[in-house]
């Protein structure tokens, strides 16, 4: 952020599992960063920090209400902060599949996750940089399905990027 002086106005979506204490301390203070957080009420591995805004979900959260509340928030966070930048992290961690995530959210759901933070950015006209989180197969067998669905919702998140990245290309033609 030292290198780029004319972004005032950042946001980080922290949709791993886990609650985002680390970006919620390191940017507590500064007024260009807006953090906010999605994250299971029962899983947190360190103290709880505020963001400034957390969104607890319950133990064994589904599809329907992880994405209701994904979008009641999205339009609210775009429009608000306006955000010059936004950070999305993209933890698979919520996955039905997930060891340590608590949280039943299936393959589609996820799918449905990353498409709309993406759209929402591009509709903002907001750049979107995308970054790995969590995901913990039950099974460590490369070969087993748990692994697999694992490895396949991180790939998920990076197509689907690549398909936003695609489509603002044509749209700018």
């Amino acid at each position: 952020m030292r290198d780029y002086p004319d972004l005032k106005r950042i946001l980080i979506l922290d949709l791993d599992v886990h609650q985002g204490n680390g970006n919620a301390v390191l940017f507590q203070d500064d007024p260009r960063v807006t953090t906010f957080s999605m994250q299971c009420v029962s899983n947190y591995f360190s103290a709880k920090q505020d963001s400034d805004i957390d969104v607890e979900l319950p133990e064994g959260c589904q599809d329907d209400q992880y994405l209701g509340e994904l979008m009641k928030w999205l339009p609210f966070l775009f429009l608000e902060y306006d955000p010059q930048l936004t950070f999305f992290q993209a933890g698979v961690d919520p996955l039905e599949h997930d060891r340590m995530g608590r949280m039943n959210i299936s393959r589609e759901g996820m799918q449905e996750r990353n498409k709309m933070v993406l759209q929402a950015a591009k509709e903002h006209g907001c750049p979107c940089v995308v970054t790995m989180g969590g995901g913990y197969p039950k099974d460590l067998n490369p070969h087993s399905q748990p692994f697999q669905e694992v490895v396949e919702a991180h790939a998920d998140v990076y197509f689907g990027a690549a398909r936003a990245a695609a489509s603002l290309s044509r749209d700018s033609v």
